[in-house]
């Protein structure tokens, strides 16, 4: 997630960051940006120190005194290049800090630098979820000794669940995560394709990965995991 007012630097940092594969969203705003990692957390956040509503520094500091929020890895945009103020974006909880006008490259560096120590599995051309490899370089993915040919939709899908195995997403989360915020979806689509990547890995009497989590009441719908 970029959070920044100058959509010029907005757009140069959305084109980068896409054009390598991430899903971005972006906000202008400190408060709006405060709302929405309330509703989810991006895997990374470029946070400007300098915004309308509320400033980056404070969103800062208010995300690291929330347990959900106190990990997520942040670095921080500024103009201010001084020492004393490079100081205290770090101390606030930044956990890198990049002075503008600054390279493109050099940042998009820093950002796979932060990820491989955060989150190895988004960096990585090969993951593994029990007896799962799938592979982002060739888009082929193994069970066991087994090839399972999969739709482009089931393997991202199952390429969104293995960069977190064990944690459960909604219907919406994973809408977000695979097809995008942009993309008008229904959510019973979800249904559709985790059926569908369900009886390709799982032919055989092999065991199925996919959990279903279910409750009662709005507030706990289906929700969906790998094992």
């Amino acid at each position: 997630m970029i959070v920044e007012d100058e959509e010029p630097l907005t757009l140069v940092l959305r084109y980068n960051l896409e054009a390598e594969g991430y899903d971005v969203d972006c906000a202008s705003r400190g408060d709006e940006a405060e709302l929405r990692l309330l509703e989810g957390l991006p895997d990374l956040l470029i946070l400007d120190w300098m915004l309308p509503g509320l400033s980056g520094i404070e969103l800062c500091r208010r995300l690291r005194s929330r347990p959900q929020s106190e990990n997520l890895p942040i670095i921080m945009l500024t103009a201010r290049g001084e020492e004393t103020e490079r100081i205290r974006g770090l101390a606030t909880g930044a956990d890198d800090y990049v002075v503008k006008p600054f390279s493109t490259p050099e940042l998009m560096a820093r950002i796979r630098a932060i990820l491989r120590r955060t989150k190895p599995a988004m960096v990585s051309s090969l993951l593994r979820a029990g007896d799962i490899e799938l592979d982002r370089t060739t888009h082929r993915v193994r069970r066991s000794t087994r090839e399972v040919h999969l739709g482009p939709t089931e393997f991202r899908l199952l390429e969104f669940l293995m960069q977190s195995p064990g944690r459960v997403f909604s219907r919406e989360q994973l809408l977000d995560g695979v097809w995008g915020r942009d993309v008008y979806v229904d959510e019973r689509t979800v249904d559709v394709h985790i059926g569908r990547l369900r009886k390709a890995i799982n032919r055989g009497k092999a065991k199925d990965p996919i959990r279903t989590v279910r409750g009662a009441g709005y507030a706990f719908n289906d929700q969906f995991h790998i094992r």
